[in-house]
């Protein structure tokens, strides 16, 4: 079990350092950095199945017409989740983000019963109604929908819910998943090449080579977590997800200097209620549900 704590806290920690990885790029568009993110995964992942000679797993998941949609819808979530996170990331928008992956497994739940017909205790629907509280007095003071918060927590549950129609392990999924998109972001990476606008190779040796590190971190923490998963109850990694949107929060406002006014303390203030109303809850249900980061 202390090993299992061990894989889901660095699989979180990796997940929470993450802004200050996609930082690194800032001079690069986010278009073009999520075309090499689902590049490199796809090389990396596709080393790891050659090693474990497990191709066929990969082929076997997409034979099926549904499995295949899913599968293709689950892509397009995952793409558009990771776009709108490295967008946020280089453009200030960090704080922003660590409050979508509070709001995360809330939203999960919400759907859980919309589309799957799941029943929540009072605790559970308490808690819903506190995030939504949090997020309306955002709004309402700001003026504007904290829309990378929602856009992040909304694709990232909607992938969840995606994933619930295929049973496939972590690593055959992520290989799937950037199998569908490749073509289509190998056909971008061509096109800016072609036309002058790509700007990646003009970053510095060092970012070039991190930038094809992209996929080691974004298949190992999935590895980690997999792994976390075979020895700790649930409610345990419940506990421990809540460590990334904490560190990106504690990034966004020490490294990246973003400011942390009375309405987002007010705001935060709504969720993190919202989350300890919803764990007490869960935890009488001997269930949690888990955020996973990719």
């Amino acid at each position: 079990m202390r090993r299992g704590v061990v894989y889901a806290v660095i699989a979180y920690l990796v997940w929470g350092l993450l802004p200050l990885y996609w930082n690194v790029f800032q001079t690069v568009g986010a278009f073009e950095i999520l075309a090499h993110r689902i590049l490199w995964s796809f090389v990396f992942v596709g080393i790891v199945l050659l090693i474990k000679k497990r191709w066929r797993s990969m082929i076997n998941a997409l034979s099926g017409a549904k499995v295949r949609g899913a599968m293709i819808l689950s892509s397009i979530l995952i793409s558009a989740n990771w776009l709108i996170y490295i967008w946020a990331v280089n453009n200030e928008k960090v704080l922003e983000t660590s409050l979508g992956y509070y709001m995360n497994p809330l939203l999960s739940v919400f759907f859980g019963v919309i589309f799957l017909r799941e029943r929540l205790q009072l605790g559970q629907w308490i808690a819903l109604t506190l995030a939504a509280i949090g997020v309306l007095y955002n709004t309402l003071q700001y003026g504007e929908v904290p829309w990378v918060a929602i856009a992040l927590a909304l694709s990232f549950a909607l992938y969840g819910l995606a994933k619930k129609k295929v049973q496939v392990d972590a690593l055959t999924g992520v290989a799937c998943e950037t199998l569908l998109i490749v073509p289509v972001a190998l056909l971008y990476l061509s096109a800016i090449q072609a036309n002058g606008t790509a700007t990646a190779w003009d970053m510095q040796g060092w970012q070039i080579l991190l930038l094809t590190l992209t996929g080691v971190a974004t298949v190992l923490p999935l590895f980690w977590f997999a792994e976390a998963t075979k020895t700790l109850p649930l409610s345990t990694i419940g506990f421990i997800q809540y460590l990334s949107p904490t560190i990106s929060m504690f990034s966004a406002i020490f490294i990246f200097g973003e400011p942390f006014t009375i309405t987002h303390i007010i705001s935060f203030s709504f969720i993190w209620a919202a989350l300890i109303v919803f764990t007490i809850s869960s935890l009488r249900k001997k269930s949690q549900p888990v955020a996973l980061r990719t």
